[in-house]
């Protein structure tokens, strides 16, 4: 069966277009839809449909889809909500391969409107029909080929490489609005509403061949299947080499769940939607200005080689903020040779700093600019440069716009400018932008955005992008020790002894153990094991341990093991009364080393999320975590250890032996193997995993596993 986003040229490159709702009465969505279609440049057939009228715009009115006389390819559908499915029925028996419901009165509304959503997606599939909304704006091809404005914004946009899908039709306008301003076409624009049919996913399908697309620019509300996602989106990035951005609400924390693991109290919402954007090449923007701020740059400017910026400027404070930003970005100031400096002496006054930045001073005019870029830009130590301009008596900055683009014409290198000011640098910025040179307002946000195109190189360039499988894990018998823990019930919290079994079968970092359940049991196993020891109260209804006085670290010896034990039980009785004891663990002490945390919470969207961080009772207050979605390849879980802020503790801060980071990455992907395997899992931490000296692993010192039968 072909895939739904095979099916879209139907939708973006009709023939012929229907308008089911079409009205004479101006001011309306019909009317402005319509209107949009016939004198926006469309060259297909439109046929506008409504029982009630004879003729609009001056072209003849059918009274259904039926009476059209030769063939549609697209409907789009402005009727009320519970006349869409008669339609739909209509659309089927003319064959149409397209639909667009730009009518309201859905899932958005309530009970009743979500379950009409739901007959309409069954019976568009039935249909084969692609459907594109409901309660969306509709969809823009600027192509010179289609001109196709099949929504009700007031114009068309200017064609260019970016295509652009959002969620909220409402913020569409203010998005065509902001653009317009900024001279950024488009190559398609979709509103795709409540997307009951066609959703993100399918239209990112689309975009990954589609010719006229080299960005991707997405503003999201959710997204319906995680996996899915990062399997289309990693391929737009890796393998088609298309950059993708995305601004994504809803990055409050109150969308945490109250869950009783670590990871759970710290896998908010947003922290996945992090997690999937970092595993498949997506950069996350906070605002819309940053989203074209990136795109102005990917869309017109080679990408980076390296991080060496080159700042040419007119004025010493500019240089200086484009300087700070420059670190603040990741990028360093490119060192110039010693044969750029001296062709730059010809070129420039004596005052001027032949050092980067080079400052040309302010009474520079285009042939000082000219001259200076092209002799900078050419530098082999140089990977991308910025022109700053501040507008003074003698600038003129019209030429310099105007000169700048043919400076740097073949170089090969991302060179933005910032011309700094409003009307005294309007025509040279125009100049520039229609010269495919974005500039920015102010160093800062060109700087930013060459430092986004660094990062996005970076990521380009990763290895290790294969799932690791482990051959010696047990996972027939992980099945069974789950199926026996649940039994015939629906949920089961596993002590880290129960657990024990479970984490063998994957082969994770187990130290030596036992159980006791009297003091004398105690004696015994700590003489069988040998070595200092740590005992720990065993009992699903003590969530932290060492709160309740549960932990009893360094017991050496069996007088000691009994004291321990007795004192476990005075400690948990007081703290946590009616606690159900099920016995004490008793395991070998770690060896010393840094403390850190490994564990999973279930997402019922889009499966297990997987965190890591520095570990211990502070996990939650200092919320220095990482996250991304299993199963994951090896440089995920790499990129994971060392994104962390707290990173250099591992790294062998202060003179202190680096730590085994390989272990802890070998955990990360046996945890990341069981948890896929094992859907029952829904949440598990392991903290601490006690990271020894490099090349020495890591002891799993604590965990615990929630069982939960899949719904």
């Amino acid at each position: 069966m072909a895939s739904l986003a095979s099916q879209l040229d139907g939708i973006f490159k009709p023939k012929s277009i229907a308008v089911v709702g079409a009205s004479s009465r101006p001011g309306t969505v019909g009317n402005d839809l319509f209107r949009n279609l016939l004198f926006g440049g469309y060259q297909g057939c439109v046929y506008p449909i409504n029982p009630k009228s004879e003729h609009i715009l001056g072209v003849h009115c059918f009274q259904s889809l039926a009476e059209i006389p030769g063939d549609v390819d697209l409907a789009v559908l402005i009727v009320p909500a519970k006349a869409v499915l008669g339609v739909i029925e209509e659309a089927k028996a003319k064959k149409v391969k397209g639909l667009i419901i730009i009518s309201a009165g859905f899932k958005e509304t309530g009970k009743e409107g979500l379950e009409l959503e739901k007959q309409v997606a069954a019976k568009v599939r039935e249909a084969g029909i692609p459907l594109i909304g409901p309660n969306c704006l509709g969809v823009i091809n600027a192509s010179p080929e289609v001109r196709m404005n099949a929504t009700f914004a007031r114009k068309i946009p200017a064609y260019g490489k970016l295509a652009f899908l959002s969620q909220s039709g409402a913020l569409c306008t203010s998005v065509l609005d902001y653009a317009e301003a900024r001279q950024m076409g488009f190559s398609k624009f979709i509103s795709f509403g409540n997307k009951a049919d066609v959703k993100e996913t399918d239209l990112l399908e689309y975009f990954a061949d589609d010719p006229e697309t080299s960005v991707i620019a997405m503003y999201l509300e959710d997204i319906g299947n995680g996996q899915k996602f990062i399997e289309v989106a990693s391929k737009i990035f890796w393998e088609k080499k298309k950059p993708l951005l995305c601004l994504k609400s809803g990055r409050s924390a109150e969308g945490a769940k109250a869950v009783s693991s670590h990871t759970g109290s710290l896998a908010g919402s947003d922290q996945v939607y992090n997690a999937i954007f970092a595993q498949c090449g997506v950069q996350r923007v906070n605002t819309i200005a940053e989203l074209f701020d990136y795109a102005a740059l990917y869309t017109t400017q080679p990408l980076p080689k390296g991080n060496r910026l080159a700042i040419i400027t007119n004025a010493g404070g500019p240089g200086i903020m484009a300087t700070d930003a420059a670190v603040n970005a990741g990028l360093k100031l490119a060192e110039l040779t010693k044969e750029t400096e001296e062709a730059l002496k010809p070129n420039l006054p004596a005052v001027a700093s032949l050092h980067n930045p080079v400052d040309v001073i302010g009474d520079a005019r285009s042939d000082r600019y000219e001259a200076a870029t092209r002799v900078v830009l050419e530098d082999p130590n140089v990977d991308m440069g910025i022109v700053i301009l501040t507008p003074q008596s003698m600038t003129d900055s019209d030429n310099i716009g105007a000169i700048i683009p043919k400076a740097v014409e073949g170089i090969g290198k991302p060179v933005v400018a910032a011309f700094m000011g409003v009307e005294s640098v309007a025509v040279g910025v125009d100049t520039l932008v229609k010269n495919s040179v974005p500039n920015y307002s102010f160093p800062e946000d060109g700087i930013h955005s060459l430092g986004a195109a660094n990062r996005l190189v970076q990521l380009q360039q990763l290895g290790d992008r294969e799932y690791v499988r482990f051959n010696d894990c047990d996972v027939e018998k992980a099945k069974k020790i789950i199926a026996d823990a649940l039994g015939g019930g629906t949920e089961k919290y596993l002590t880290q002894a129960e657990c024990r079994p479970l984490l063998e079968c994957y082969k994770l970092p187990l130290l030596k153990s036992g159980i006791a359940r009297s003091a004398e049991e105690a004696a015994e196993v700590v003489r069988g094991i040998g070595k200092k020891v740590v005992m720990k109260v065993m009992s699903a209804d003590v969530v932290h341990k060492f709160d309740a006085g549960g932990v009893i670290l360094n017991v050496d010896g069996a007088d000691a093991a009994k004291a321990a034990y007795a004192g476990i039980y005075e400690n948990v009785d007081k703290n946590v009364p009616g606690a159900k004891i099920d016995g004490i663990l008793i395991e070998e002490m770690a060896a010393k080393g840094a403390e850190v945390i490994v564990g999973c919470n279930r997402d019922g969207n889009f499966g297990p999320l997987l965190m890591f961080g520095l570990g211990g009772t502070l996990v939650e207050v200092l919320k220095d975590v990482t996250f991304r979605l299993a199963p994951m390849w090896k440089t995920s879980a790499e990129r994971m250890v060392r994104e962390i802020k707290a990173f250099k503790v591992l790294d062998g801060f202060r003179g202190a032996p680096k730590a085994d980071v390989a272990s802890i990455v070998t955990t990360i992907l046996r945890i990341s193997e069981m948890v896929t395997n094992h859907p029952e899992i829904a949440e598990m931490d392991i903290n601490p995993l006690i990271v020894h000296a490099q090349g020495e692993g890591s002891s799993v010192a604590d965990s615990r596993v929630m069982l939960r039968k899949p719904e």
